[in-house]
């Protein structure tokens, strides 16, 4: 009985572009869900700065030093939370649009246009972070 040697496969994904339509719908639809990305994050921040807002003028109506220095601290925080919010949900809005634009590229030049939007959509995510 002979014994088959089996051989190791190297697997190339092909990237095939697509057509200018399909780059140009899918674009569009990207552009939409990351502008009601981006508006639900403006929303979030604008709720979570009236209820900070509340917070200081809640313990200014009781008189409390102490509590509205303690809030006006938290909502400062929540103010800069918010606004990196908003800036990682833009960020990621600008990505998700870019790798569709790479979509008509083909092989390499592909690989490298998405390479480059993950690049771009990190550094915007660590300097949301960093400027919070």
């Amino acid at each position: 009985m002979k014994r088959r040697r089996r051989s190791a496969r190297r697997v190339h994904f092909v990237t095939h572009a697509e057509t200018p339509a399909e780059v140009a719908r899918d674009v569009e639809k990207a552009r939409a869900e990351g502008q009601r990305d981006v508006a639900d994050a403006r929303a979030d921040a604008q709720e979570a700065a009236a209820d900070a807002d509340k917070q200081v003028a809640d313990a200014i109506a009781d008189h409390d030093d102490d509590d509205v220095a303690k809030q006006a601290h938290d909502a400062n925080e929540a103010f800069d939370q918010g606004k990196s919010k908003i800036v990682i949900a833009q960020a990621e809005a600008d990505h998700k649009v870019a790798v569709e634009k790479c979509d008509a590229l083909a092989g390499s030049a592909q690989k490298d246009c998405k390479d480059n939007a993950d690049r771009a959509l990190d550094q915007a995510k660590q300097t949301a972070k960093t400027n919070q």
